[in-house]
């Protein structure tokens, strides 16, 4: 029988109803995990497994500190057991550290076992009204403000070139600079939707046109946020 890999999601909003364990009985006997955060791990794990021992466990750091040769000699170290792997919010591989323990796992004949969780990608895509056919996800832009700018000029000629929407996101700290940013220097037509603070109660997600965008205030200062761009133009 071969061994699995189980891709562990973990909530994005840290609420004690906010998560449902129905997948626990298929992981309940794994014990070797990839970990972006350990806190975060245990957290979930206790929630799909009350009776978990930690002691019995082993943790491998998996985050943008891991080389790729780190995670190679610690996957050496399981000896083909079961793993999960578990990243700090949302799912494991989707803009989330685990594609390198995924190919290593194949690698050496693991079943992948995906399992059905929340990703605050997915979400802010169903949620925008965007095109959900075609679509990107760019990660963080630029931090230094001329090349964000030629950055955001890119992927909206980009969306109107391919009628793609584009997905991207920045720290929380400076989420209202890049929002100034994207009003600033995109064809008023061009659609925008902020979705912010997902699966919270305070959740706030909004899609509009560049233009009418100007008339209204949103507080996502310090807020998680993905920004959707769409240009048909």
């Amino acid at each position: 029988m071969n061994s699995k890999l189980f891709l562990i999601p973990n909530q994005i909003y840290d609420s004690s109803d906010g998560f449902l364990p129905i997948f626990a009985p298929g992981i309940e006997h794994v014990r070797v995990f990839f970990v972006e955060e350990i806190r975060s791990a245990r957290r979930v794990l206790k929630k799909l497994n009350p009776q978990i021992s930690f002691d019995q466990c082993v943790f491998y750091d998996l985050n943008e500190h891991i080389s790729f040769k780190e995670t190679q000699e610690n996957f050496k170290k399981t000896d083909d057991q079961d793993i999960g792997v578990i990243s700090e919010a949302g799912c494991p591989c989707l803009a989330d550290p685990g594609a390198d323990v995924v190919l290593l796992a194949h690698r050496r004949g693991f079943e992948i076992i995906p399992l059905v969780g929340p990703s605050s990608i997915v979400l802010a895509l169903m949620a925008s009204g965007l095109n959900g056919q075609n679509f990107a996800f760019n990660g963080y832009l630029p931090k230094e403000k001329g090349d964000r700018i030629k950055r955001i000029k890119e992927l909206e000629q980009r969306s109107a070139r391919e009628q793609q929407t584009q997905i991207f996101m920045e720290a929380p700290y400076r989420n209202q600079n890049l929002l100034n940013d994207i009003l600033n220097n995109c064809h008023g037509d061009t659609l925008l939707c902020v979705a912010a603070d997902l699966m919270s109660p305070a959740a706030v997600i909004k899609t509009c046109r560049i233009c009418d965008w100007k008339n209204k205030k949103i507080d996502i200062h310090k807020k998680p946020a993905l920004f959707l761009l769409y240009s048909s133009r």
